[in-house]
């Protein structure tokens, strides 16, 4: 029996990264602190340009730190927003890979379960206000 492919595309291995490509895995692996390169950049590596672009907005918003800039949001904080999306979206590589990162902060179980009970009201209050197309009547205040 074969072994179920990793994607569409065959990933870049580390070993077989180069020129662009293995800078960017180096990059990931120090901002990230991490030993390894995870399946998602191997396959976006198929698409040099594409792995560099998608790379440069995640360290960005994720890693502000690493570009020098100083985030008003907290890691954990990030990390919770991108959970949160990620559920809402269905992406289970992605929820697995930000709950990990999020636990690394500092999340535990009991406060995951807390986020995902908001991130599943909001998901039926919005489908709501929307399917009845309800006239917003509160606002953020205007500066």
């Amino acid at each position: 029996m074969s072994e179920k492919p990793v994607a569409l595309v065959r990933p870049v291995s580390e070993e077989e990264a180069e020129g662009k490509v293995a800078e960017i895995y180096a990059d990931i692996k120090r901002t990230k602190n991490i030993d390894f390169i995870p399946n998602f950049w191997r396959v976006l590596a198929t698409n040099p340009d594409q792995l560099d672009l998608v790379w440069g907005r995640l360290k960005t918003l994720m890693h502000p730190e690493a570009v020098g800039r100083k985030a008003k949001l907290d890691p954990l904080t990030r990390e919770l927003l991108a959970i949160a999306v990620s559920a809402t979206n269905g992406c289970s590589y992605c929820i697995n890979s930000h709950t990990a990162a999020a636990m690394k902060l500092g999340l535990d179980r009991e406060a995951l379960g807390e986020a995902l009970s908001v991130v599943a009201l909001f998901n039926s209050t919005n489908a709501l206000a929307e399917g009845y197309q309800v006239e917003p009547d509160v606002f953020p205040p205007q500066d």
